[in-house]
């Protein structure tokens, strides 16, 4: 086994629900997940406190200020793609102080506000599945642990490649 000294990437997610109930949703132009459906959101910079990156990310990736509410959840990718990347997300409930969207285009394809009868609809990620299936449990199905976190474990729970 091949062990390098590799660093847990952070990042910070918000769960944007407006007052018609409908959650704000980006389609990714970057990797990881190219092309499916995640909430705003992305890495803490060094130095960064966790609610700075948040306004920060949302900012940067739709063009509106939130006002958070709390910490939903925490999840974590373990042996996400080529390169064995272990990240640790912390999902945050928010509302949006306003609902006109301007997306950066270099960070996502698209934006939108979706209505939870729609979700089912939308190509997402794992992590963005479980968060949106415990705020809509009517209409989503949280899909548990991702393929690709158990494929790069052995009987012992310990991650390989």
């Amino acid at each position: 086994m091949d062990f390098k000294k590799r660093s847990i990437k952070t990042s910070v997610v918000a769960c944007i629900v407006d007052e018609q109930q409908r959650v704000l949703l980006t389609r990714r132009s970057i990797e990881p997940f190219r092309g499916q459906w995640v909430m705003p959101g992305g890495k803490v910079d060094h130095g960064e406190t966790l609610l700075q990156a948040l306004h920060r990310e949302v900012r940067e990736e739709v063009g509106i200020e939130v006002h958070i509410a709390g910490l939903l959840d925490v999840y974590e990718h373990v042996a996400l793609g080529d390169n064995n990347d272990h990240y640790v997300i912390l999902y945050y409930r928010a509302r949006p102080l306003s609902v006109d969207l301007l997306p950066n285009h270099s960070e996502v394809i698209e934006a939108e506000w979706v209505p939870a009868s729609r979700l089912i609809a939308y190509d997402m990620t794992p992590g963005t599945r479980h968060i949106l299936a415990q705020i809509y449990p009517e209409t989503l199905q949280d899909p548990g642990v991702p393929v690709d976190e158990l494929f790069y474990r052995n009987e012992f729970g310990i991650v390989y490649q």
